[in-house]
């Protein structure tokens, strides 16, 4: 192709966007008598059980923008994983109604403390239970398959 050629296909071609907004998770979870447990969340407005997650921060690496989530939402200092461990997508509905299509990285954090206050507690519930319990209780099938993931790799 020349280099005319390029330019003027170029210039048809409208920018490329991301299909995905990309959002970082905790997966928050302890040992309790021996035994896996893994932190779950209900969201501020549906009350559907998740992990904490949110938006990129500046100056921020994507597991420290994870492990921020996790003390907001669910209250909980530990040590995140700075590699990801997984991924799932879902729709993200925006107060306008508008839906977003978001990409959610998902890195575990080992929890060493709770707090007994946070920004969000008084807006969520939250839960300590086995990941059986966890699956039976996540709707979002990228996120539950990032669990079953875990559970296995950390048995």
């Amino acid at each position: 192709m020349t280099a005319a050629r390029r330019k003027a296909v170029r210039k048809r071609s409208p920018k490329k966007r991301s299909k995905f907004s990309i959002q970082y998770a905790a997966l928050p979870w302890r040992r309790h008598k021996g035994k896996l447990q893994i932190l779950l969340l209900t969201t501020r407005t549906t009350s559907r059980w998740i992990i904490p997650k949110g938006w990129p921060m500046p100056d921020c690496t994507p597991a420290a923008c994870a492990a921020a989530e996790a003390v907001e939402e669910a209250g909980v200092l530990g040590k995140i994983t700075p590699r990801k461990f997984g991924s799932f997508s879902y729709l993200k509905r925006r107060s306008s109604g508008q839906t977003v299509r978001c990409m959610v990285q998902v890195f575990p954090l080992q929890v060493q403390r709770q707090l007994r206050t946070w920004p969000e507690k008084d807006l969520r519930r939250f839960v300590w239970c086995t990941p059986d319990q966890a699956l039976s209780l996540i709707g979002e099938p990228g996120l539950r398959r990032v669990i079953e993931r875990f559970t296995k790799r950390s048995r």
